[in-house]
């Protein structure tokens, strides 16, 4: 392997590493609004709750209708 490559893959490595851990974040904080206001894990509520909830995030993450995405800066 090249030396020259071998700062881009670390580069890319990291990408994916920060991509990764945000994959997650919708469902653990839709969790947290509901374990936060009293529903146990488990229980029909809390499902109830947490269903809501990551539809809710999900809709405040989405682009609104008709609107197309811009290009990336990077």
């Amino acid at each position: 392997m090249k030396l020259s490559t071998l700062p881009s893959l670390l580069l890319l490595a990291l990408f994916m590493a920060i991509g990764l851990t945000a994959c997650g974040s919708i469902e653990s904080a839709a969790q947290d609004d509901c374990t936060s206001i009293g529903w146990r894990i488990g229980s029909p509520g809390y499902n109830d709750c947490y269903k809501a909830r990551v539809y809710e995030r999900k809709l405040d993450y989405s682009l609104p209708p008709g609107d197309r995405p811009s290009p990336s800066v990077i």
